[in-house]
């Protein structure tokens, strides 16, 4: 999507999270940081590798097996010394993606994941990029993940953003065409 925002000002940033309807599709490797309860819990939910001090150590070795990081609060101090590993991969946890929590807040994100969770962020050329599905998926299925990412880019809008906020949407496979979507029937999809 191109979207008419300037990114270049923190009040006109474009980001959040939306949970599909029909899934993604794929399985996602959660690796969680914590210890105790939140470590029980984790393990509880489902996540597939959980610990502090030795995922660290694995990390820093070059092991990034998994699609997905949570952490925390408190394990942030283990966290904080993977940034150059995790942060240009965009795996670093931080509150603005809701990837920190703690207790039954962790399950549930855990759950989302699992479920299709995806988080999207307007780029410096005000693009928005978002993964709806495959193209095994039934036409409905599409339709109802894409519904559910317009409804989310449609309610992050920011206060700030002035004249026509969805210029351009183009939906495509990840080696195929781009198909241009009349960016007015796009934004009245409910």
């Amino acid at each position: 999507m191109r979207l008419g925002v300037d990114p270049r000002h923190a009040d006109q940033m474009v980001r959040g999270v939306v949970l599909m309807p029909k899934g993604l599709g794929t399985t996602v490797r959660i690796l969680v940081f914590a210890e105790g309860e939140d470590a029980r819990i984790a393990e509880e939910a489902g996540a597939d590798h959980v610990g502090s001090e030795d995922l660290a150590a694995r990390i820093q070795e070059g092991w990034l097996d998994f699609d997905l990081v949570l952490a925390t609060p408190p394990m942030m101090r283990v966290v904080g010394r993977l940034g150059r590993v995790l942060g240009p991969r965009g795996l670093m946890p931080n509150p603005k993606a809701g990837t920190i929590a703690q207790g039954e807040d962790l399950e549930r994100l855990i759950n989302e994941a699992r479920l299709g969770r995806v988080e999207f962020r307007v780029d410096k050329t005000s693009n928005l990029h978002g993964v709806i599905g495959k193209v095994s998926f039934e036409p409905d299925d599409l339709l109802e993940n894409l519904t559910a990412f317009m409804n989310a880019i449609k309610r992050a809008r920011p206060a700030s953003a002035k004249g026509t906020y969805i210029r351009k949407v183009v939906l495509a496979s990840c080696m195929g065409p781009g198909v241009k979507i009349d960016p007015a029937s796009a934004r009245a999809i409910e």
